[in-house]
């Protein structure tokens, strides 16, 4: 699953096209990741409107046409967006296709059709899936206070089930919020609530950590991450953890295969 970096990436690949207008408008209207849209008003909506400005936010993405046309792309397991040439020749998986007066295509592809794309047309203000959006990890507004205060109405549930939650750590999955852990030496086992000062202190520092690193390595231009990460590590049985050597340990957590140290993440391990 696609997380704030990958989305990141993959916001970035439609920007060269800012500026341009849409001149046709092709998508498979049937398909599952057009549920709940009014297609026809998506293909008059856009055509004949300039991309004005692609954002990204947590796991989901908004490409803003003309003065009031929103479309809203959530990648799913398998989306991508990229951008192809005038003689590009669109196929099965290409579900929404935009061309543009350049002779560029905008291609958005879903093989599994997990992904979602949304369209509105708002004269004022944001589309309602695009309002209310808690804050960036990043942002001024998501502090140390907001963080703690969640922790404590999650306290029961395992640290590791908690920071996959969107509503609190938007674009944070299952390989950022190992790397989150390990980075704060904290088991991924341990309930939100018995997290003491320091522990918390440590986590909100290295959330925001991970999510510059991960934006700086892999947002910019899908680099591969350096071995001092965790991430180079955690993918396959048999790895080791990068700090002390020693076998990490993969097993489910909340509900998620999760990585991590045992010699290195003892802090707050439950008795």
């Amino acid at each position: 699953m696609p997380e704030l970096a990958e989305v990141e990436y993959y916001r970035k690949q439609w920007t060269p096209a800012i500026g341009q207008r849409v001149v046709g408008v092709e998508l498979h209207a049937d398909k599952r990741i057009f549920r709940g849209q009014d297609t026809d008003a998506l293909r008059s909506g856009l055509k004949g409107q300039a991309l004005q400005r692609a954002e990204a936010h947590g796991k989901q993405m908004a490409f803003v046409f003309g003065d009031c046309h929103w479309l809203g792309l959530h990648l799913g397991m398998t989306g991508k967006t990229r951008i192809e040439s005038a003689d590009y020749e669109p196929g099965k998986h290409d579900h929404l296709v935009l061309r543009m007066q350049s002779g560029d295509q905008l291609i958005f592809i879903d093989p599994r059709l997990f992904g979602r794309v949304l369209y509105a047309a708002c004269k004022s203000g944001e589309p309602d899936w695009w309002q209310g959006l808690p804050p960036g990890i990043l942002s001024d507004a998501f502090t140390r206070e907001r963080m703690n205060a969640f922790l404590k109405r999650r306290a029961r549930s395992p640290i590791k089930a908690v920071l996959l939650m969107q509503e609190a750590f938007p674009g944070v999955g299952n390989w950022m919020a190992d790397e989150i852990l390990w980075r704060s030496r904290i088991c991924p086992a341990t309930r939100a609530g018995d997290l003491d000062q320091q522990q918390t202190k440590a986590l909100y520092r290295r959330l925001r950590e991970v999510c510059r690193d991960a934006l700086r390595v892999i947002g910019t231009d899908w680099s591969r991450p350096p071995d001092s990460w965790l991430f180079n590590h955690r993918w396959k049985d048999g790895g080791v953890c990068p700090k002390t050597g020693c076998p990490l340990i993969r097993e489910p957590i909340g509900g998620r295969t999760t990585c991590w140290s045992p010699k290195w993440q003892n802090s707050g391990a439950p008795k």
